[in-house]
């Protein structure tokens, strides 16, 4: 058909006239793919499109006192047939589609369910997941202000909310959400590079080899930011921890920061861990800060301070919580350690940036998380880039200008901002004791069990690390103290043997949480366990790497655990112990049947140690003992 004669596919109502070539009538055809422009009376028709796709999914959801996995499969996933994929002739319908999509759910963990903590994984809270949804109607994109209009106000507001709990201006701070933890560390990287070893970088690249300085219980991202930013993950110097805090050793960072001062060696960072996932480990920015105005760089710089506040910023929301008075009524017990955590979150004021995850310590829906600057404008001075021939700063915000993934979803930030606004401190506060609650009513039962112990009772974070030993020990703590504490061969050996069971019980307890049969009366529970907790006492240089305290975990951060929960989590634990001293083995083989191209496994990258103190860096198992 000639272009000029396009017009007369049309008829004045609309629709297409019955000689339009195919092409059109399948377009015209898909303006049903497509939520209207314009306001529809009475219920709009993707509201409904949406409510019976929730409906379906929620058809998934078990019975009150049902297993903790959605739907009717556990034994997946299923990856053997993905190969065969490919993209149909004719697109399925939508209520085809829909149906494919809530099949993907099919077994999958249900965070919601009270039996379900094997990590720092809450279930999202309602606000969060609306707010996130409205972006993906009108796809707001937090590149400027032009395409994502007063959407931008809740990035901008929650830098604002989070600097002002900081205790830091909120006329200079500012923030950026991105992609997880991960995308906060190396925006704290990369920031760490330009301030301290100079803008030059930017366009030759680093040419000298700077240091970052790290906790030993830093996150394992602290090798993806080293890596993906060219510093390399041979410039990383792992400090050593406090046995009795597992906070990085002042006394230790300092030797290595006069060292690396004296011979002319540039520190890029140091980072401080503010709560580690399993001993809840915070370091102090306050003593860091001071020795990095002690040893400035050879360049008249100082090393930038990052915390990597991920998962204890949310305790900066008792900022004015009246700690004498106790409104909300916890026991004296979870008051202490609630003011306890946050008089050590509260050093991050003398950090120079942040980083905090909602989708973890805020319970709002993945990916959600911001990266704060205690001088916004510094940052942007060091990190803006020149803009685009097809974009127009039309407004007085740009922030596409120096951050890392230029278009941004504003899912992210609307999910935080909405979760701020809904929970506001008093949620915040009540979500965070209520955890401590349930933490410490598990822990008196673990003390009321003799064969029980509890592993990390002077950490108050977010999880319970116990050991079960078997029937025969009569004392589990005495016995825990001696693997802890006596290097004989005996001794070992009898923590090597038990280490073995925490394995067995924590591989056992995953089969029953897939296998939807009832045990001792009740449906398995997801929990996971550490293969390295901590270093025995006699272990302190990790020589032996036998001599290490695995654990079981549980993370109370589901709104639905209460006692009774941890009752039966206490209980199944001990009579997956029991079977297993009958002679049960956990039948764990590795899920998902994956074919080529994802049956490879490549080796790491073995980074040779260097003259500077940096380590040999081997990440293994990262969910820490969840076999998949």
């Amino acid at each position: 058909m000639e272009i000029s004669k396009l017009g007369t596919l049309w008829k004045e109502n609309g629709t297409l006239e019955s000689f339009a070539p195919q092409w059109a009538k399948v377009r015209s055809g898909m303006v049903e793919a497509f939520p209207t422009y314009y306001a529809v009376p009475g219920a709009d028709p993707f509201a409904v499109d949406v409510g019976e796709a929730i409906n379906q999914l929620s058809a998934l959801k078990p019975a009150a006192d049902g297993p903790g996995y959605l739907g009717s499969d556990p034994q997946g996933p299923y990856y053997g047939s993905v190969t065969d994929a490919r993209l149909p002739q004719k697109g399925a319908s939508l209520a085809e589609v829909n149906r494919m999509a809530v099949e993907l759910f099919q077994g999958m963990p249900n965070w919601n369910h009270p039996l379900t903590m094997p990590n720092v994984i809450p279930p999202a809270n309602k606000a969060g997941i609306i707010a996130a949804m409205m972006t993906d109607l009108y796809s707001p994109n937090i590149i400027e202000g032009e395409y994502a209009w007063n959407v931008l106000k809740s990035e901008m507001e929650t830098a604002a909310i989070i600097s002002s709990l900081i205790g830091w201006d909120p006329k200079q701070a500012g923030g950026v959400y991105t992609f997880g933890g991960s995308g906060c560390y190396f925006y704290g990287v990369k920031y760490a590079i330009t301030h301290s070893l100079g803008e030059q970088t930017r366009c030759t690249g680093i040419r000298e080899n700077g240091k970052l300085l790290v906790s030993q219980q830093g996150h394992y991202c602290k090798l993806n930011s080293t890596d993906w930013s060219g510093l390399g993950m041979d410039n990383i110097i792992e400090i050593e921890t406090d046995p009795a805090t597992n906070a990085m050793s002042i006394p230790a960072l300092e030797q290595v920061m006069q060292t690396l001062h004296a011979e002319g060696t540039p520190i890029v960072a140091v980072i401080c861990t503010m709560g580690t996932t399993d001993a809840f480990a915070i370091d102090s920015p306050k003593a860091v800060r001071a020795l990095i105005e002690k040893y400035p760089n050879p360049n008249g710089s100082q090393p930038l301070l990052y915390c990597d506040a991920v998962i204890g910023w949310s305790w900066l929301t008792f900022r004015d919580y009246d700690f004498v008075g106790n409104p909300l009524g916890f026991s004296e017990e979870t008051l202490k350690n609630i003011s306890s955590n946050y008089a050590r979150i509260s050093e991050i004021e003398y950090a120079d940036a942040v980083g905090c995850d909602f989708h973890k310590t805020g319970w709002a829906p993945y990916n959600c998380s911001i990266f704060v600057m205690k001088d916004l404008n510094h940052f942007r001075q060091l990190m803006t880039r020149p803009g685009s021939a097809y974009l127009q700063d039309r407004v007085c915000y740009n922030p596409g200008l120096f951050t890392l993934e230029v278009s941004r979803s504003g899912s992210y930030s609307m999910a935080g901002w909405a979760t701020l606004q809904y929970f506001g401190a008093e949620g915040f506060q009540s979500m965070l004791g209520g955890v401590l609650e349930m933490e410490e009513y598990l822990r008196h039962r673990i003390t009321e069990e003799p064969t029980a112990v509890c592993v990390n009772a002077d950490d108050h974070g977010f999880v319970t690390l116990f050991r079960i030993y078997p029937s025969t020990v009569p004392d589990a703590k005495a016995q825990y103290e001696k693997e802890l504490n006596d290097p004989s061969p005996a001794a070992r050996a009898e923590l090597i043997k038990h280490n073995e069971l925490q394995e067995k019980i924590g591989d056992l307890l995953w089969q029953w949480f897939r296998d939807g049969k009832l045990h001792d009366g009740q449906y398995g529970p997801y929990v996971s366990y550490t293969s390295g907790f901590r270093k025995t006492n006699y272990n302190a240089d990790g020589a032996d790497p036998l001599a290490v305290i695995y654990a079981l975990k549980s993370f109370p951060m589901n709104i639905n655990i209460n006692p009774a929960t941890m009752e039966q989590l206490l209980k199944i634990a001990l009579y997956a112990r029991d079977e297993i001293e009958a002679g049960i083995e956990p039948a764990v083989k590795q899920s998902g049947n994956c074919t080529l191209p994802y049956t490879e496994n490549p080796q790491p990258v073995d980074c040779a140690q260097t003259a500077s103190g940096a380590v040999r860096h081997a990440v293994q198992n990262l969910l820490s003992g969840v076999p998949l």
